[in-house]
């Protein structure tokens, strides 16, 4: 009697066409040449005005890319915080309006407040931010989940009603002539002011660039690392010896930092502050664009920034209905891509990429978990 064996399932072929997956396979080199010439053509994009993306006559260009830009710095800071650590924090605005009133206080001549020059108070805003989310952090940061989101929606409530309501932050009546960048034009204009965005974007994507590069270092660092897995599983990795709350407080500061510096910079560029910029349904927008581009993905919440900032700016006509299309499209991400537009990456790992070379053959993946999934080889058991 003789016996047939019926020969394994081949495996699905892999679709390496993905974009994504084409991106981490390239080297590091060949990464940088491709990043080199987008950053030039990004630097540029006001100049250029692309008729595609101009946002004229409705609304002037380079200042709807300063717009843009300060939301993805924004997103890029929240990141860390829900993306990285976890957290879900609803009261973003809070530190956001912290930076922008240090920036007036130290820089406006309605304040009473010795005046300093703005490059000056930039890292004073972030100083002082970090020190009200150690305030806050620490605190709070031993509750989870939906109370720790109703605490923080509550300390963005909190700075808006005390800006209404603490007479030298002047509620309603706000600070004029906030401060700018040094610099003139060759007519003795200054050549950071409110009509021309291109100086405020130039500087606000060296900015990006700058955090960028330190929230990547971060990223793959023990702290990175720690703070993926307080995310995937606060008790597991308390279990494994992370001091969990240790590394939320840190989380917590270095996001609290980069919205200090977002919310200076818009205070610089409008000119003026008062406490009705920096209500409940802005901190919703910021949390949009982390949600909507990608939470944990660093190059996803910048798109998701750009959606929610650009998309009202170069449609006026639908402006007005900016948040139900951001819930809906939320919805739908929720249903068909939950990690999404760009999903976060699958390890945070300093040399990952030599490392997933090794053992899978191709680069690092992106995914909707945190696990390393491999496929499976014609022949191998499940």
């Amino acid at each position: 009697m003789t016996t047939t064996t019926t020969p394994p399932a081949k495996a699905p072929a892999k679709k390496r066409g993905a974009l994504s997956e084409r991106w981490n396979n390239l080297s590091r080199v060949q990464q940088w040449g491709v990043l080199v010439p987008l950053v030039v053509l990004i630097y540029f994009l006001p100049v250029l005005n692309p008729p595609i993306l101009t946002t004229q006559p409705g609304y002037d260009f380079p200042i709807a890319m300063f717009e843009v830009a300060r939301y993805a710095l924004v997103a890029i800071g929240l990141n860390v915080v829900v993306g990285q650590a976890g957290l879900l924090d609803l009261g973003y605005v809070g530190f956001f309006a912290i930076g922008a009133y240090v920036m007036a206080l130290f820089t406006s001549p309605d304040s009473s407040l010795s005046h300093l020059p703005f490059l000056v108070v930039l890292p004073i805003a972030m100083v002082v931010t970090m020190i009200f989310g150690v305030i806050l952090g620490t605190p709070t940061l031993r509750l989870r989940g939906d109370y720790l989101a109703i605490v923080t929606l509550g300390f963005g409530e909190i700075v808006r009603l005390l800006a209404d309501n603490v007479d030298p932050l002047r509620g309603n009546s706000g600070f004029k002539e906030v401060g700018h960048p040094p610099g003139t034009n060759a007519d003795g204009s200054p050549l950071f002011n409110n009509s021309n965005g291109i100086p405020w974007y130039w500087l606000c994507v060296t900015l990006i660039i700058a955090v960028l590069f330190l929230v990547g270092n971060l990223e793959r660092s023990r702290v990175g690392r720690a703070w993926v897995a307080i995310r995937d599983d606060e008790d597991a990795a308390e279990i494994m010896g992370v001091p969990t709350f240790k590394f939320k407080i840190w989380a917590f500061i270095s996001g609290a930092a980069i919205g200090g510096l977002s919310g200076a910079l818009y205070a610089g560029q409008l000119g003026f502050v008062n406490n009705q910029k920096f209500d409940v349904v802005t901190s919703m927008l910021f949390l949009a664009a982390v949600i909507l581009g990608g939470s944990g993905n660093k190059v996803g919440v910048i798109l998701g920034a750009c959606v929610v900032a650009y998309v009202p700016l170069r449609f006026q006509a639908i402006a007005e209905y900016k948040y139900l299309i951001f819930g809906v499209a939320l919805i739908v991400l929720m249903i068909f891509r939950p990690q999404g537009l760009l999903g976060a990456r699958q390890r945070l790992l300093a040399y990952g990429r030599q490392a997933y070379q090794r053992l899978l053959g191709r680069g690092e993946q992106i995914s909707s978990d945190g696990a390393l999934q491999t496929e499976p080889t014609p022949g191998s058991k499940p």
